[in-house]
Parts: C-alpha cells; structure tokens; sequence
C-alpha cells in the first residue's frame, strides 16, 4: 500500500487529469426547456392586473425562441386578491384568436379567458401542434411558458385551470390531456381532430374529459377517416377509457331529441353525440360556424363540467 504523500499525490493527478478532460469536453449543454406537468404556484395576487377588467387585450411573450401572441379577457369582477379559474380557448386551424373568442364565448364567464394564437403551419395558415400541417414548434411548451405568464402577472387559482378548443384546437386539447393533466384541470374539445402526429399518451394522472363531435362533421368524419389516421370517436373515447381506468361501457341518454350523452363510470369522461350537425361549435343560436342552431349549446354545458373539477 502506497504511503500518505505518494497516496496524495497520485489523488492530485487523478483531479488533474479529470480537470483537462473537462475542459476538453467544454462546457455541458443545459437541458432543453420543456412543459411543466405539475401545479406551479401563482404570484401574480394582490398585485395589478397588467390588462384593464372587462376587456380583451392583445399581448405576446417569448416561447421555444419565438415571439408568440395570445388575447386575455379579465372578468368585470376580477380582484386581484381572487384566485380567478383560467379557461385556454384554442381555435382550429386557418382561425384566429379573435374568432375563437366569438365563437365560444367564454368572456363572457367569471374567469380569464385566454385565446392563444397557433404559428402559420406548412401550408401557411394557423395551426397546432399534433397536426400534419403544423408548425415546427413546441405548442405545449407554449402553453407552458404561457401559463406561467399569466399565473406571475394575474391572480390565477392554479388548481382551476381548464382548456377547451376547436377542430384542430380540439385536437391540441387531446395532446395537453396527454402531456399536461397534472396543471390543467379538466378538457373539452369540440370536433376534435385527433391525428396521430399528436404522439403517444401517457398522462401523468386520469385527465377529466368532456368531448362535443357532431355525425354529420365532414371535415374530421364521426366515423374516421383511416387515410388521415383520424380514428373513429367511440374507439378514441374507448382509449380515454382505459387509460383513466373507467368502467369499458358508458352510460347512455337522451336529455332531448338529437343529442345522445354518453357517460363512463369509475371516472370523469364525458361524450356528446350531436345528430346532424357538422363541423361545428354546438350553439342553439346561430354563431360563427354556421347559421343552423344545433339543439345543445356547447360552452355553458363545458362551463359546468370546468366547475366540477379541480386539481387537488
């Protein structure tokens, strides 16, 4: 065994060469941001709204290295010392944010609003992640980074956040259920447009979610549409099914004439099987998509289902 200064020594030549090795390797690549999937405090109480209460305002952050846009609605009734439920309202693709806040109308509800804008895709309209024509970016990081803004800047109640969206906003919807239930609360797309570009699912908790489709939708068929990849509705529900361990069958009824509700036990699933209608935002007024009113009105029935879900 090699005496104390031959011992120490030879650890003083082993740190050395451990230090060159560093230095030749230089420094070590910080790992790439990514989307928090875990309730993040908010800071953002008892201090002023950055945006007037009772108005939409346009506003943008950085995310992924890009500048992104977004419009937030604050509540009439907004305090800053109220935790306040945040609803994200996702438009479909070729639409705006301005569109989406028309035609779901959740500024008009006791809870921030915030209608994100997606990035021109491949065929140079707006669009979201998990669709074939979307953009290179990260929309979930996005969605991340954004509601960490919203969560420094207004007094969010971070156990109430919520998303809903439409067509291939329903669909991103499908792709934060998947990556982000542990900080979003409760899901609603309406015509969702569920490509398997969205990725594999595996979340991190059951995701609550309540799922609008109409049987006459052409543009992303009730039925599928193999060729796309587009799975059929009942074999999309049937995966939410087991993945949050409900019982395989639903419960089925008929609150009035051409709308059937399924409802699975054992968990928080949700389906609205509307007759006849289209690609549309179901409205028993005429709204944006389309001038024949459907006979249920989508946003106040999500509205409730937001309400009966929280993070704990």
């Amino acid at each position: 065994m090699p005496g104390p200064t031959k011992y120490l020594r030879r650890l003083a030549l082993t740190a050395a060469a451990a230090a060159g090795l560093s230095l030749l390797a230089g420094p070590v690549a910080s790992a790439a941001p990514s989307a928090i999937d875990r309730p993040v405090p908010t800071t953002g109480c008892h201090r002023p709204s950055p945006v007037p209460a009772g108005t939409t305002t346009l506003r943008t952050l950085t995310s992924g290295g890009l500048a992104r846009e977004y419009t937030v609605h604050v509540p009439a009734r907004y305090r800053p010392s109220r935790p306040t439920p945040l609803v994200l309202s996702f438009h479909g693709h070729k639409r705006t944010s301005k569109y989406q806040e028309e035609l779901s109308g959740f500024s008009s509800y006791d809870a921030i609003s915030v209608y994100p804008q997606g990035l021109p895709g491949t065929d140079g309209e707006s669009a979201w992640t998990g669709a074939p024509y979307s953009a290179a970016a990260d929309d979930v990081l996005f969605t991340s980074d954004l509601l960490n803004t919203l969560q420094r800047e207004l007094c969010v109640d971070s156990r109430r956040i919520y998303a809903t969206g439409k067509s291939n906003g329903g669909g991103f919807v499908g792709v934060l259920a998947c990556r982000m239930p542990g900080r979003i609360a409760a899901f609603a797309p309406v015509a969702g447009a569920f490509y398997p570009q969205g990725g594999a699912c595996h979340p991190s908790r059951p995701a609550p979610i309540l799922d609008f489709h109409g049987t006459a939708d052409t543009t992303i068929p009730y039925t599928g549409n193999p060729a796309k990849g587009l799975p059929a509705l009942p074999d999309w529900l049937a995966g939410w099914a087991d993945r949050d361990d409900c019982f395989p069958r639903p419960v089925q009824y008929s609150p009035k004439t051409g709308v059937i509700i399924q409802r699975w036990l054992g968990c928080s699933l949700q389906h609205y099987r509307v007759e006849g209608a289209g690609h549309v935002w179901p409205s028993t007024a005429p709204n944006n998509d389309s001038a024949t009113p459907t006979v249920v009105n989508a946003t106040p029935v999500i509205w409730n289902f937001f309400l009966a879900h929280h993070l704990r």
